[in-house]
């Protein structure tokens, strides 16, 4: 359905009431099969894992670490920069690894257009990306351009749906007022998001139990259709399990197998 400017703020307004009404942040106690992991050695706890690498310096070399990181500790995904789409889809696809190739894209500022956002996208799914990160246009949300929000979000998630991608979107929390969240959060549900997204962890600050859990209720709507994934400064699993038990049901961390060596101290070789 087509919305009017004037529709989005009225839709938005309404979603954003329902959200907040009671100032409470946690509506609703989250129940997802996550939400009841209590050991990081839980397979459940792996599968839940984006291991992320997306510094500018990386190396073909580490990339190759990652990879192998997320293949021995049965990661969900590696999630890089467009540059390094391909090396790991070949990497993952030469193991037995149920691991897959994720690529941000529009990041981490979200301020490219719409044309370059969907051309990174269908280049990245044709190097093997099998799920795409885009960050949203901050500037658009925070100025209450609704219907702009939507059309960018809208044209890559039918880039991603065409070839069954799912689309996470990233909200950008650290610069957004409670009420731009659940606005940012409700247009990337009704624009086609499989997921909405806290972080960057690129510009200041990361997730926290409150903002998954006010994503989570913005979202619930959909009755699970769409997810919350929280990362940015998620570096142990008292961390991730806060983020589970507040309704995430996807961690992106860079400090993936950090924390898994942690529960087994025999494998934790150096520091990463």
């Amino acid at each position: 359905m087509t919305r009017t400017e004037e529709q989005w703020n009225a839709d938005v307004v309404e979603n954003v009431h329902q959200v907040l009404r009671d100032g409470d942040r946690n509506a609703e106690t989250p129940t997802t099969s996550l939400s009841s992991i209590t050991q990081p050695s839980d397979t459940l706890f792996s599968s839940c894992i984006d291991h992320t690498l997306l510094k500018p310096d990386a190396t073909p070399a580490q990339i190759d670490v990652l990879c192998d990181e997320a293949i021995r500790y049965g990661f969900k995904s590696c999630c890089v920069n467009g540059t390094h789409v391909k090396q790991v889809a070949d990497r993952l696809k030469s193991s037995t690894a149920t691991a897959i190739p994720c690529a941000v894209i529009g990041f981490p500022l979200g301020a490219s257009t719409t044309a370059v956002k969907v051309f990174e996208a269908t280049d990245a799914i044709s190097n093997g990306a099998r799920e795409i990160d885009m960050v949203i246009n901050i500037g658009l949300l925070k100025s209450k351009s609704y219907s702009a929000v939507f059309e960018d979000i809208h044209a890559v998630a039918q880039a991603c749906q065409s070839q069954s991608i799912p689309l996470k979107v990233i909200l950008e929390t650290v610069f957004l007022l409670d009420e731009e969240k659940v606005a940012g959060a409700f247009i990337a549900a009704e624009a086609g998001a499989a997921f909405v997204k806290t972080c960057t962890g690129f510009n200041g600050g990361g997730a926290n139990k409150e903002d998954v859990g006010l994503l989570y209720n913005a979202v619930r709507y959909k009755n699970g259709e769409v997810k919350v994934k929280a990362s940015a400064g998620i570096r142990s699993f008292e961390k991730c399990v806060e983020m589970l038990r507040a309704g995430a049901e996807r961690i992106g961390t860079s400090s993936g197998a950090k924390i898994v060596q942690n529960a087994n101290p025999s494998e934790a070789t150096g520091s990463y």
